[in-house]
Formats: C-alpha cells, structure tokens, sequence
C-alpha cells in the first residue's frame, strides 16, 4: 500500500489483538496472534491512542498540529508513513 492510496478522508481504526502498555511514557504492544513485539515510541503512541475508535486522516493530522510543533503537511506526510507501515504489519484497518 503506497501512502497515496490513503487519503486524508480515509478512516482509520487500531485492528484487535495486542495487548498495550505504556513503559516510560511510550506504548509498547504485543500481539496475541503472532507474538511480534512493537514498539510504537511516543508520538506513535499517541496516534494509536487517536485511532481508537475510526477517525480520518485530516482530522488525526489536525488533532497532532494542535498537540506538536509540527507544520500541517509534514504531518500529514509523517502520519501517511506510519500508518502505511502500521498497515503493513495489520495493526490498523484503512477504510478509503
């Protein structure tokens, strides 16, 4: 999946079966089915915790520009990166 295909409209929501922790402020996650061990650091976190229940990509991007010192299109450009490789490892559901 190229960051392309996901668009700013595209929702997007945590796929089941990890188990989260918080260690020293960054969400570390298991998951049940393979036994891989993720560790999405701070900000990563923080975007999982966003996609909790299904929220779009722009709404995401403005939620982080109002959190972080960060211009809305690198954003947008950085959020598109990891939830294309969040995707990858099916720890996310895109709905375009």
């Amino acid at each position: 999946m190229s960051t392309e295909l996901i668009t700013t409209d595209a929702l997007v929501v945590q796929s089941e079966g990890f188990l989260v922790s918080d260690m020293d402020g960054e969400k570390v996650m298991l998951s049940i089915e393979n036994g891989k061990y993720y560790n999405l650091g701070r900000i990563g976190g923080r975007i999982w915790e966003l996609i909790s229940s299904p929220v779009t990509i722009s709404n995401m991007v403005d939620q982080l520009v109002m959190e972080y010192e960060i211009e809305p299109e690198l954003c947008e450009q950085q959020v598109r990166l990891f939830l294309k490789q969040l995707a990858a490892e099916g720890l996310v559901q895109v709905d375009k």
